[in-house]
């Protein structure tokens, strides 16, 4: 029986400006980094290093390759922030392409984009 998601495989065509988007502007950490030394890099990142789940970068074009069967396109996924306005505001002011916050009956959410024009959800959720 599943217990838990462990990781989230995101294909990405630049590895290092994936990394630079989700550590340096969404405040992830990389948790570990692997290289297999034939030109396959993964690097696991996650909103700390405490997380039980982890997104994995995968170079898209090279697993596109080796698994041409592998669906590649982004998950669509929604992650939770203590304080939506904040965090609004953050990637607003670094330039981020960002929805406007929407209140729905029990949240209140935004989408916000990569720097490869993938969108992504933020949710306000309290501890």
């Amino acid at each position: 029986m599943i217990s838990k998601v462990g990781q989230i495989m995101l294909y990405v065509n630049n590895q290092d400006k994936a990394i630079k988007f989700w550590t340096e502007i969404i405040g992830f950490s990389v948790k570990s980094e692997e290289d297999n030394g034939q030109g396959m890099k993964w690097i696991e990142i996650a909103p700390s290093n405490e997380a039980e789940t982890a997104l994995i970068l995968h170079n898209k074009a090279l697993i596109a390759q080796m698994q041409p069967e592998l669906y590649l396109g982004t998950p669509s996924l929604i992650f939770f922030t203590e304080n939506l306005d904040e965090f609004h505001t953050h990637l607003t002011n670094q330039n981020i392409t960002v929805g406007e916050i929407m209140s729905l009956p029990s949240v209140r959410v935004f989408n916000f984009a990569d720097y490869e024009e993938n969108y992504f959800a933020i949710m306000e959720k309290g501890k």
